[in-house]
């Protein structure tokens, strides 16, 4: 059975150029088209959803509302978002397109909702890009397998961690 949404997450890179994506895939006509129509007409101070593109004038397939998790800290880090995170979250989806996690039917039903870290430290466009790419891609693919498995997460509840944080045992 297909599920109606799809929740997907991941985590590439290290440092401060690192890509953390959580991504929504669902029907326009359900709850994803509805959060995505209400995201991109809701926009507050430093989160300014925007419909991201391959180039200008042509935006991935399915549509994909990129949100960004960081206000923009100043000029540098604002292209870093708009520029390669944005090209590598359109690159992921048309990955993602290509290889066939997203159907080529999809394409013109379903959204994708991109919620996107930039890290304000970032400082290598490049690693941005790709990181963002292979992390858009990783996140629609495991919402479409339903990952993680939740033996997984049962097994992980006694260690926790993150690139931010570690419990002391």
């Amino acid at each position: 059975m297909t599920q109606a949404l799809q929740i997907g997450e991941s985590f590439v890179g290290d440092g401060v150029n690192a890509a953390h994506v959580n991504t929504v895939f669902g029907h326009r006509e359900g709850p994803a088209g509805v959060a995505w129509a209400t995201a991109l007409a809701t926009p507050s101070q430093g989160h300014v959803p925007f419909v991201t593109v391959l180039r200008p004038s042509l935006p991935v397939k399915p549509l994909t509302l990129f949100v960004t998790k960081a206000a923009p800290a100043g000029d540098a880090h604002g292209l870093l978002i708009w520029g390669p995170a944005q090209a590598g979250i359109a690159a992921g989806v048309a990955d993602a397109l290509f290889e066939g996690v997203i159907t080529r039917e999809q394409a013109d039903s379903h959204v994708v909702i991109a919620a996107v870290w930039v890290n304000p430290a970032a400082d290598d466009a490049e690693a941005v890009f790709a990181n963002n790419r292979l992390s858009a891609l990783t996140a629609l693919a495991n919402g479409a397998r339903s990952l993680p498995d939740t033996d997984d997460v049962i097994a992980a509840r006694n260690t926790p961690t993150n690139p931010f944080f570690t419990p002391q045992a």
